[in-house]
């Protein structure tokens, strides 16, 4: 996450990533506002960026016996969007190759937003997900296809 996104006024990327993960408390303490439940707990997802609305990308830990690089990526947006956008951290590489952010793999977009492939992620991408190239278009679908049930599974957990 060392290679900056340029939001371009507007016409770029939405997404800041986090030197870090966000802490136990500060993912319960969200995801406890973001449902209106006071019940639950964040530990069912790995906060790790942001758009400029405060909407958060989270690895979703789903799998419980696979690595966090194996799990889900998910989009929890401010005005309630929900979205898995990758069905890992290789397809999550390659959308970002692809131009694509978390916020701009889970909303529709402006008739006119035109996504920009970026070199830097794509070398990073090939170095560390070499076998899943594919375009932000197939990730997205992959990922909708393999979680249906995102979506609803967040529903029920809201108050």
């Amino acid at each position: 996450m060392a290679v900056p996104f340029d939001y371009a006024g507007g016409d770029g990327v939405d997404f800041e990533p986090f030197e870090a993960f966000l802490s136990a408390e500060e993912t319960t303490h969200w995801f406890r506002a973001w449902t209106g439940n006071g019940e639950l707990d964040g530990d069912g997802f790995r906060v790790f960026g942001q758009d400029g609305s405060g909407g958060y990308a989270a690895f979703w830990l789903i799998h419980p016996s696979q690595p966090l690089a194996d799990q889900p990526v998910v989009f929890l947006g401010s005005e309630g969007e929900t979205s898995v956008v990758a069905r890992d951290l290789g397809d999550f590489l390659w959308l970002l190759a692809d131009g694509f952010g978390p916020w701009e793999a889970a909303t529709s977009h402006e008739p006119d937003w035109v996504p920009r492939p970026n070199r830097d992620l794509t070398a990073i991408a090939e170095q560390f997900a070499p076998g899943q190239r594919r375009s932000a278009a197939a990730v997205i679908e992959l990922a909708t296809q393999e979680f249906p049930g995102f979506d609803d599974t967040v529903m029920e957990l809201c108050r």
